[in-house]
């Protein structure tokens, strides 16, 4: 149950980045529709990463894209496209900590999903998801809760999230990680070019001034990021995964402190606490 010293850290850097780039997410609203900026991110996500493949298969030789590959790609792609427009969607309507609360809900339902489809879980894994999901209640909610389009979105796309975390899983002993992230990028950059084109008005002057943002998203957000995560995952039980994962709430309220001066109340302290201590619990050695 407990993952690898190296999948952990590589998890956690994604998280990390993803964390503060939720700031650029919620700016590029601001300029462009969710299809548009995902669309640009994704294309420059696939970018970044393609010189890389190239470089790495005339090194080793073999073919470039493998069969198992590009259905990984594919398949990793549609749930990513799905999950991070319903994403965008819901930042434009929900506050931002009720949707970092709702987004990082997948802690509690991979486990479900994983348990149904296996019949293998612990109460270790249970019980550390339940906490981690206070800590993220107390971190991200402080008023009256009301249900909102935004937030129905939201919960979309926690549990979308949950199906690529798992999709991931299944595909990360086949396939090569970098390959496959580039190929899921390029998939999701489609599908969400084919919603911009037929629901948004797609000028390129809003896509120059969101253009900061963008890169930010397609550069570390998609080139890095999902590709730590994909490597990461390799290997490892995806509900300790999806918990390190959750941690880019807590990086995104640490980042509004640092970057923003928005100082942390005795509430959002006792969720970072709890999360955190679900991710130490999480990862304590098994007894023998």
């Amino acid at each position: 149950m407990r993952l690898p010293a190296k999948n952990a850290i590589l998890l956690f850097l994604a998280a990390l980045i993803w964390g503060t780039a939720f700031v650029a997410q919620s700016v590029g609203m601001d300029y462009v529709g969710p299809f548009t900026f995902n669309a640009c991110r994704y294309v420059i996500g696939s970018a970044v990463l393609f010189p890389l493949i190239l470089l790495r298969k005339r090194r080793t030789g073999g073919t470039l894209i493998s069969r198992d590959d590009l259905r990984a790609g594919m398949a990793c792609g549609f749930f990513l496209a799905v999950a991070s427009n319903l994403q965008q969607a819901g930042i434009m309507t929900t506050d931002v900590g009720k949707a970092g609360f709702l987004t990082a809900m997948y802690i509690v339902i991979v486990p479900v999903l994983h348990f149904f489809l296996t019949r293998r879980s612990s109460l270790r894994l249970w019980i550390s998801a339940a906490i981690a999901a206070a800590g993220l209640y107390f971190l991200s909610i402080s008023g009256s809760w009301t249900l909102e389009t935004g937030d129905i979105l939201l919960i979309l796309c926690a549990f979308v999230f949950s199906l690529h975390i798992l999709c991931i899983d299944h595909f990360s002993g086949t396939s090569d990680g970098v390959t496959v992230s580039c190929l899921q990028f390029l998939t999701a950059a489609v599908l969400s070019w084919a919603g911009a084109l037929l629901t948004e008005t797609v000028l390129w002057d809003t896509i120059r001034q969101a253009g900061p943002a963008i890169l930010y998203a397609g550069v570390f957000s998609c080139g890095v990021a999902y590709t730590l995560q994909i490597i990461g995952q390799k290997g490892a039980d995806p509900g300790p995964a999806s918990l390190i994962l959750s941690l880019e709430s807590v990086v995104s309220v640490a980042a509004g402190f640092l970057f923003l001066g928005q100082a942390l109340t005795a509430r959002e302290l006792l969720g970072c606490a709890l999360m955190f201590t679900a991710i130490v619990l999480v990862q304590l050695p098994e007894k023998k």
